[in-house]
C-alpha cells in the first residue's frame, strides 16, 4: 500500500481529464512533475516508511525509475522535436496502443498473484479502494475550498485518484523480496482504472458553468 501511495501520476489521468472536462494542460504538468520527482521521492518514502518492516533496495528502485519513466519521457521528446513527421505518423494510433497496453498490464498483474487477491478477500480490496477513492475525494474538496475553480479541481481529483499501478507492481516485483509486495499494486491497477474512469463519465455529463469559465479565462 504504501508503495502504491508513493508512486507518480497515472498517465492515463490525461485522458480521463479530458473527458471529465477538466484543465488537459494541468494535468499533464502534474503527470510530468509526479514522474520526475518519483525518480528521487519513491525510493526516498519507501524506505523511510517500510525499511523497519522488510527490505527495500532504494538504489535498485532508483534506477528502475529512471529506466522505465526518464528514458521514454526523454526519448519521446527527442524523437518529437529530431522527427516531428514520424511522431505525426504514429499520433493516430497512439492512443489505440495505449488501450491494449494497459489491458495486458492489468491482465499480467493480476493473473501473477491471483490466488493471494482471491484469499485476502475484501479486506485487500477496500483498502486499496479507499487509498484511490480518498485520493480523488480530496483532491476535488479540497482545492474546493481553497477557492479553485470547478476545472482545476476536477483535474486534481483524477491526478490524485490515479496511480502508475502497473509501474508499482514491476518496482514490487524486482526490488522486494517478499512475494506479497506486489500484490496491492495488482489490485490497484484495477480500482484505478475503475475511480478515474468513474469521475470521468460522472463530470462529463456535468458542464462547466459560465461563470466558472470565465475564472478560467
Amino acid at each position: 500500500m504504501v508503495l502504491v501511495g508513493s508512486i507518480n501520476g497515472g498517465q492515463a489521468s490525461n485522458l480521463c481529464t479530458y473527458i471529465a472536462k477538466g484543465n488537459v494542460a494541468l494535468s499533464v504538468i502534474m503527470t510530468t512533475a509526479t514522474t520526475i520527482s518519483a525518480i528521487f521521492m519513491t525510493p526516498l518514502l519507501c524506505k523511510w516508511l517500510l525499511g523497519a518492516i522488510v527490505p527495500v533496495n532504494a538504489m535498485g528502485i532508483a534506477v528502475s525509475t529512471i529506466q522505465v519513466v526518464l528514458v521514454p519521457i526523454l526519448l519521446g521528446m527527442s524523437l518529437n522535436k529530431y522527427s516531428p513527421k514520424t511522431v505525426e505518423k504514429v499520433l493516430p494510433v497512439a492512443p489505440l496502443l495505449g488501450v491494449f497496453s494497459t489491458i495486458f498490464l492489468v491482465a499480467s498483474a493480476v493473473a501473477q498473484v491471483r490466488e493471494p487477491i482471491l484469499a485476502a478477500g475484501w479486506g485487500l480490496q477496500l483498502p486499496v479502494l479507499a487509498l484511490h477513492l480518498v485520493g480523488g475525494l480530496l483532491g476535488y474538496f479540497v482545492p474546493k475550498m481553497q477557492g479553485f475553480d470547478e476545472t482545476t479541481s476536477r483535474t486534481m481529483a483524477i491526478e490524485t485518484s490515479m496511480k502508475s499501478s502497473a509501474f508499482g507492481f514491476l518496482l514490487a516485483k524486482l526490488h522486494f523480496s517478499t512475494f506479497l509486495t506486489r500484490v496491492p499494486s495488482a489490485v490497484s491497477v484495477v480500482w484505478m482504472g475503475i475511480t478515474g474512469a468513474a469521475l470521468a463519465v460522472v463530470w462529463e455529463d456535468i458542464p462547466v458553468t459560465d461563470e466558472e469559465k470565465r475564472k478560467r479565462g
